[in-house]
């Protein structure tokens, strides 16, 4: 291995160490800059379709926003309702992210599931054929779900230009690692790519709070 080509590699583990830097361009190398990696915690939520939304609100009522989110056009609403399993256990205020679908799906971590009494399966987002249902209250009045209960496939959101920094396609597997006293990997993490997408990994509550996310010294990802 030549001068040239050791430096090079030197060059690409700095910036897997310093994400940020344009070392590239000072360097006159052509090595892309890595993109900004968020990795974020996915909590309980619910998404619902319009005819949902007017059981439980009442015909009309339009979802509020209480924050938006990483992705494009997602918000946290202010709109919470209670979420009941075939145990009669209750979740209460679980909140509603918009904007609204065409189907209605109940994300819940492992542990979320268990109290619930629900044997949700893991799926990606809108893959809910087949999956529990549950019971929703809503301030209006209450619906019962014959199906949508999953625990969310662990995946990674990113634009079409991130996908090509990380050489994946639609679908493809990834590897999350982090560094941390409590850190980790996870693996099979599924590759959501457009051009709404902004680079972001989703894990739920469970992962997160296993790997001591919030303390974690640093996060890398890849295929």
């Amino acid at each position: 291995m030549d001068r040239a080509q050791i430096e090079a590699l030197v060059r690409r583990a700095v910036y897997d160490q310093l994400p940020d830097a344009q070392l590239g361009r000072a360097a006159a190398t052509d090595i892309p800059a890595a993109p900004r990696l968020v990795v974020s915690i996915s909590a309980r939520h619910i998404h619902l379709n319009q005819q949902a939304m007017d059981v439980l609100f009442g015909a009309g009522v339009e979802l509020t926003v209480q924050k938006m989110l990483y992705q494009q056009g997602a918000f946290a609403s202010q709109q919470t309702v209670s979420v009941f399993g075939p145990r009669k256990q209750m979740i209460a205020n679980v909140r509603i992210l918009g904007p609204l679908r065409e189907y209605n799906q109940v994300e819940l971590a492992f542990t979320d599931a268990r109290f619930l009494g629900i044997d949700a399966p893991v799926r990606i987002s809108s893959d809910t054929a087949g999956t529990p249902g549950c019971y929703l209250v809503g301030p209006a009045g209450g619906l019962e779900l014959d199906h949508g209960v999953i625990r969310a496939a662990r995946h990674v959101h990113m634009s079409p230009a991130e996908a090509e920094y990380y050489g994946v396609e639609p679908g493809d597997p990834m590897r999350l690692v982090i560094d941390g006293d409590q850190g980790g990997v996870f693996e099979g993490l599924i590759s959501r790519i457009s051009d709404k997408e902004r680079l972001e990994v989703h894990i739920d509550t469970d992962e997160g709070n296993a790997v001591d996310l919030a303390n974690a010294r640093k996060v890398h990802l890849e295929k």
